[in-house]
């Protein structure tokens, strides 16, 4: 399986500073974002910590580890860097008054071969979209979720909550956090959309499936998403991360061959 990665942020057009940060790592197909949280520009500090923390570390390890890696290998080093991520925003916010209380969400995705193993916490998005039909990968760690879950409302209600950004899992905001992974099957044609919820909050499901499925280049459908967001009312940062998978041709494999690869 090939992967095509393409990245884009925006600060939107409610908020100056920008608290969202994305890291993408090609060789290792390591994706990261991040949606900051927290006063001053603390937000932005955790976002960046995390992003920074899980490329470097996680990337290594995948570029020892090898193409041979077992996918439980993989979640449970995951784990493990997102622990040390989240005990480094921990103790950095612990040790710096101005940054008490700073935490952030997270995606964090490794495609490996025809897998996706995706951990995520707080209410940052992953999307697929497979034969023209979007489905959320992830599930929100927020209040409004639970009420969800609970029955409490709908989820037309829930487009018009007034506590749709409480988050119930937040990274560095307490000494240990809980990662929610999942392994997912990937087939050639799928697009993959990580994204902070000035996305999701602003642009619907079927706008989201539309641009994404459209006949234009990944830039484009960067460029769409993070515009008919700001379309909408841009009120908060807007990141997206793309990805394209496509099957292997058989010559890049006999190129592969002959190359030992």
């Amino acid at each position: 399986m090939n992967y095509t990665f393409h990245t884009k942020t925006d600060p939107g057009r409610a908020r100056e500073n920008n608290e969202d940060a994305l890291a993408v790592d090609d060789v290792t197909q390591l994706c990261v974002l991040a949606d900051g949280m927290g006063g001053y520009n603390a937000g932005e500090i955790a976002s960046g910590m995390a992003t920074a923390f899980i490329k470097s570390e996680m990337a290594r390890w995948l570029s020892e580890a090898g193409k041979h890696a077992k996918i439980k290998e993989i979640r449970r080093a995951l784990e493990i860097c997102v622990e040390n991520a989240n005990r480094s925003i921990f103790n950095a916010s612990d040790s710096n008054p101005q940054y008490s209380g700073m935490g952030t969400t997270l995606v964090v995705g490794v495609f490996h071969g025809a897998h996706l193993i995706l951990g995520h916490i707080g209410d940052s998005r992953c999307y697929r979209l497979r034969n023209g039909e979007l489905i959320q990968i992830t599930k929100d760690h927020s209040l409004l979720q639970e009420q969800i879950d609970a029955g409490l409302i709908t989820q037309e209600q829930a487009a018009s909550s007034s506590i749709k950004n409480l988050v119930t899992r937040a990274l560095g905001v307490e000494d240990a956090v809980m990662l929610e992974l999942n392994e997912h099957e990937v087939e050639a044609g799928d697009w993959y959309l990580m994204c902070s919820d000035g996305l999701s909050d602003m642009v619907d499901d079927a706008e989201i499936a539309s641009i994404l499925g459209g006949a234009i280049p990944i830039e484009n459908k960067a460029d769409g998403l993070v515009a008919i967001a700001n379309e909408h009312g841009g009120r908060d940062n807007i990141s997206v991360l793309l990805v394209q998978a496509d099957a292997a041709s058989e010559k890049r494999g006999l190129i592969s061959r002959l190359l030992g690869k």
